[in-house]
């Protein structure tokens, strides 16, 4: 890969003819229409916080270096920004009056309103500017390395870049578009951002199967995202429909993997609900998340749930009060080697052989309280299970 440093290009420079969209939050051109800001393989937009803009013009104002920034050189009148873009749009947002800076009064001032004299700092302002030239394996392999102004680039953006071609590029307009309506139903499901790829990144990860690289390379020159979109929609579907309470604990969950597992199993979504209130409102359950699994699979793996175990007075109280009365009647302290046929029919277990065991499972309604509580040796309460 060939490499130019560039040092006269301009704040100026860069913003004549920038092009800021709005409504996705991308800023797409500048240099007069021979730089592109934001080409199919990056992020998108993801400083407009009122922080991370604001510190790109505090800096410039302040005359800190911004840092480098690298274009890739497509032809000898066309560039793309490599790396630089989140800093780019700051300023030509700012430039263009499409953001705006405390000053020293702590007044919301945009660039047409500021001193004269800033706005000429502002625009007279160098950067230190990489051309690179080279193929394209070369140009995405370095990309992959970039560390964009602090922020990593996330491994869904990384593959982005790797296998950039009209799929991703739909796929980020669908998926990666904060207006779009469907969010909001989305974020009940699942976690992060639009911006960071992270809904692109789940609908990818159900369609594969947990394996988007090699999805998204059977696939990265279609001209449709159809099977994308139908499976997504399907699994959000069934989802919403199953469950039709959504509670904060549902966001991030496998749904992917549970609607693989699970999705051709019948389920009344109003006998679900019940169930899932039921399991919130009870004190013994301590994992939540776990709620939604344990109903879908038949409410009988009990260790999605992580109920409440005993605590260690009562072990010790129920060990003492099972080992004397064992004593005085000559049999074991494990009520079930007890009534067994071989040689630990007679033996005493110490407590740390024995494991706390509810005589009627929880799962059927046996509280976690002493009354319930029985000492048995391990093998047994392992073997004992959810009976």
């Amino acid at each position: 890969m060939i490499t130019t440093l560039r040092t006269e290009i301009t704040v100026k420079d860069i913003c004549d003819g920038f092009v800021y969209n709005e409504l996705e939050g991308k800023g797409l051109f500048g240099l007069s229409g021979k730089l592109t800001i934001q080409p199919e393989y990056q992020r998108n937009y993801i400083y407009a916080d009122g922080k991370k803009d604001v510190a790109v013009i505090e800096s410039i104002l302040k005359g800190y270096p911004l840092g480098l920034i690298y274009f890739n050189k497509v032809t000898d009148s066309k560039f793309e920004v490599l790396d630089g873009q989140q800093r780019i749009t700051s300023f030509g947002r700012f430039v263009t009056n499409k953001l705006a800076i405390n000053d020293d009064n702590g007044l919301q001032q945009k660039f047409s309103s500021i001193a004269a004299d800033k706005q000429e700092k502002i625009l007279k302002t160098k950067l230190l500017i990489y051309e690179c030239e080279g193929t394209e394996s070369e140009i995405k392999d370095w990309f992959r390395t970039i560390n964009i102004a602090g922020v990593p680039l996330n491994n869904q953006e990384l593959l982005n870049a790797v296998y950039s071609g009209p799929f991703v590029t739909l796929g980020k307009e669908e998926f990666s578009n904060s207006q779009n309506v469907n969010i909001k139903q989305w974020s009940d499901y699942i976690s992060g951002s639009a911006n960071r790829q992270d809904f692109f990144e789940r609908a990818l990860d159900w369609v594969s199967k947990r394996n988007i690289g090699d999805y998204m390379s059977r696939h990265r020159y279609d001209n449709n995202i159809t099977e994308l979109k139908n499976y997504f929609n399907s699994v959000i579907d069934w989802v919403s429909t199953v469950f039709t309470d959504v509670e904060s604990e549902m966001r991030g969950l496998e749904w992917g993997r549970l609607y693989e597992t699970y999705s051709r199993q019948p389920y009344s979504p109003q006998e679900v609900s019940e169930q899932v209130k039921k399991l919130y409102a009870d004190p013994y359950v301590k994992n939540r998340k776990g709620i939604f699994e344990y109903i879908l699979g038949g409410s009988t793996d009990t260790k999605l749930l992580d109920v409440r175990v005993f605590d260690v007075a009562t072990k010790n109280s129920v060990y003492a009060k099972q080992t004397t009365d064992a004593e005085e009647k000559g049999i074991s302290n494990c009520p079930l080697c007890a009534i067994g046929h071989d040689s630990n029919k007679l033996k005493i277990w110490k407590i740390n052989e024995m494991d706390a065991d509810h005589v009627t499972a929880w799962s059927r309604g046996g509280a976690t309280d002493p009354n319930n509580c029985q000492m048995l040796c391990k093998t047994h309460n392992r073997a004992k299970g959810n009976r």
